[in-house]
């Protein structure tokens, strides 16, 4: 999983046509613990897919309306298409990639 560390890219990276996005941030022992639960579940997928740590890129916290960590984004066409916050459903993540990568 690809780590951006400014906003421009993530905001190139997430107009694509498929794209996830895990959000963690400095200090988040669940954000750690469940990047590589969500890397082995894009393992399956075709899915471009990165990771930002919230710290490093402020200006997307506003953006994105991100309030806790972590965060998974699934964008569809540039728009948000799936999100979880704080605690992962990781049943319902690997239902929504599958819609995802079918699309």
């Amino acid at each position: 999983m690809e780590h951006i560390k400014d906003y421009d890219t993530l905001v190139d990276k997430m107009n694509q046509e498929k794209f996830v996005l895990y959000v963690m941030s400095v200090g988040c022992s669940v954000c750690h613990a469940d990047l590589p639960k969500v890397e082995r579940l894009l393992e399956n997928y075709d899915l471009p897919s990165a990771k930002i740590l919230v710290n490093e890129i402020p200006e997307a916290a506003g953006q994105l309306s991100l309030f806790t960590a972590p965060v998974i984004i699934l964008n569809a066409q540039g728009r948000e298409f799936h999100r979880q916050a704080r605690i992962i459903d990781f049943e319902a993540l690997e239902h929504r990639l599958s819609q995802l990568n079918d699309l």
